[in-house]
């Protein structure tokens, strides 16, 4: 189903001014602590104030937030600062007492984006509201579940509809908390170009040090806003103590962030941009015909093997090639994992191929 019912102007309520900053701490410990965070933030900068109500824990044991009361906080926040007011809620009844207590902004995290009885019935209770969702990546990988998610709130006539990007679990070392990945949520905004999306740069770093990196990239790449956790003293904060900042830290971080122009360039720069991107294309339509062509050979090794009873798979030869494009990948001055990724891509889609052929020789 399409999402051509979105109201993105939403953004407009929240600030009209780009871009949106949502800010507070990862859990709402106090109402002290969260009157405190929020009449440090900079309301130059930032338009909502955030703080997890119920926290979910891996396992159990662990600060799991303070529940129902931590809304009667939220609802003093904005009494005394006029902030719009964000929490996360994770089925039915956090819902039902979010919209009682008159939160502004709801979120689904990422654990439960992953399970639809959840989400459905999240949506069942939100159905024909007017707040705006916000639904936050799955923790996989998986494009079609993120969809999946915004689509079940779409269809119970929520139409303020928000993305957040806060990264993805990886088996794969990485200097992040969770990979940022942003093929996937560049690929969410170009098949829904009207949906607003925000990086939570706190999650995909997991410390401090990387926030302002992993935010700057965000609004290169034309996010809509950023999702930051801030604490009036982190180093004590109950939950992702190394992820947050102060208030004060945080408007240092976006006083040094540039902004991209969003209006249109000079006659010059469209120019150029337009040349640039005509020779891109004929670049492409270059390697289009070597993929053909690296088909084709492809289809007469599985021809071959077939004839001969082999097996399609090569570990050796697979390693082979792996090799030989590390020391391309050297000799050209492009990154490795580029150039692996496109070569175990390409790699996998041969050994498709080739299976494909045994199947076809096996039913004739």
């Amino acid at each position: 189903m399409s999402l051509e019912k979105i109201t993105p102007d939403w953004k407009e309520t929240l600030s009209d001014t780009y871009p949106i900053l949502i800010a507070g701490p990862c859990s709402a410990e106090s109402e002290a602590q969260m009157l405190k965070t929020a009449e440090q933030l900079d309301q130059r900068t930032v338009n909502v104030f955030r703080a997890g109500i119920w926290k979910p824990r891996t396992r159990p044991g662990s600060f799991e937030g303070v529940g129902a009361k931590g809304l009667k906080w939220l609802a003093k926040v904005k009494e005394e600062t006029g902030l719009y007011t964000a929490t996360e809620i994770a089925n039915r009844e956090h819902a039902e007492k979010a919209l009682d207590y008159g939160v502004d902004i709801l979120w689904i995290g990422a654990r439960t984006t992953v399970n639809p009885f959840a989400v459905e019935e999240i949506a069942e209770a939100l159905e024909g509201s007017s707040k705006i969702v916000l639904v936050k990546n799955p923790v996989s990988p998986d494009l079609s579940l993120w969809i999946g998610a915004l689509e079940r709130l779409h269809n119970k006539g929520i139409t303020k509809l928000g993305a957040i990007h806060r990264g993805f679990s990886s088996h794969s070392k990485t200097k992040y908390r969770n990979s940022p990945t942003w093929r996937i949520p560049l690929e969410l905004k170009r098949k829904f170009p009207r949906l607003p999306i925000i990086c939570d740069p706190s999650h995909i770093c997991g410390n401090r040090e990387d926030l302002q990196f992993i935010a700057q990239n965000a609004f290169y790449l034309n996010y809509d806003g950023l999702m930051v956790e801030s604490h009036i003293d982190p180093d004590a904060a109950l939950s992702d103590a190394q992820q947050q900042i102060t208030p004060q830290r945080l408007k240092e971080m976006i006083d040094d962030i540039l902004l991209p122009n969003r209006l249109a360039g000079s006659a010059g720069y469209t120019e150029k941009l337009a040349y640039k991107r005509d020779e891109i294309d004929e670049v492409d339509k270059r390697l289009l015909e070597l993929l053909k062509e690296r088909i084709d050979i492809v289809r007469e090794i599985g021809a071959l093997k077939a004839d001969e009873g082999k097996t399609i798979s090569d570990t050796h030869r697979h390693q082979e090639i792996l090799d030989k494009s590390k020391e391309y990948a050297q000799e050209y001055h492009l990154d490795k994992r580029y150039v692996q990724t496109i070569m175990e891509t390409i790699h996998g889609h041969s050994v498709e191929v080739q299976t494909e052929i045994r199947k076809k020789r096996r039913n004739t």
